[in-house]
């Protein structure tokens, strides 16, 4: 599977079992984002919708790497901007997630064409990011660790290559979008 501009936007020949594991990674990243469907007693928090509660840092290092504190030295600080940011930023990665899986959903069967216009292509860009932090963090990926080094005997290896593969995917998604188009 390999991006490649077209007059459509982008698209990718995508075998079903790329389709498959991409829709599980996007699947797994919309699980440990949560449903969102949180609800506030308070009817004005709930009208701009801000959280139930004190918000919180996330325990989940995974978590903690999709939403760092905006104030690391100040508690309070990092707090109160959670408060206000987290949840539209839960709920812009899991529209990114979703928008995989809908796309994706038709070609689990027989594998296919995949064509994103360019809001499905920026979405992909973040989920794949997002999904890429999460399992960099759950395997401990640091600047020094080489992918391509890890032992062939080693329980994560086939975690490590899907890592690896979901770069070489987004980068190849990044090289076919038109920065002139940005703006």
């Amino acid at each position: 599977m390999r991006f490649k501009r077209s007059r459509r936007g982008v698209e990718a020949k995508i075998e079903a079992v790329e389709a498959a594991v991409l829709a599980q990674c996007a699947a797994e990243l919309l699980e440990l984002l949560g449903s969102g469907e949180e609800a506030s007693g308070d009817p004005l928090e709930a009208l701009v919708g801000l959280p139930p509660g004190d918000v919180t840092a996330p325990d989940d290092p995974a978590l903690a790497r999709l939403f760092p504190a905006a104030y690391p030295d100040d508690d309070a600080a990092a707090t109160e901007f959670r408060r206000y940011t987290e949840s539209d930023l839960r709920a812009g990665k899991r529209s990114a997630a979703f928008e995989a899986v809908a796309t994706l959903t038709p070609l689990l069967e027989a594998g296919g064409k995949l064509v994103l216009d360019r809001d499905q292509a920026e979405a992909w860009l973040s989920w794949l990011n997002d999904i890429r932090l999460v399992l960099g963090t759950r395997l401990d990926v640091t600047e020094d660790t080489d992918v391509e080094d890890v032992a062939p005997d080693d329980p994560r290896r086939d975690v490590f290559e899907v890592y690896g593969w979901l770069g070489w995917l987004q980068e190849s998604l990044l090289s076919c979008l038109d920065p002139r188009s940005l703006t």
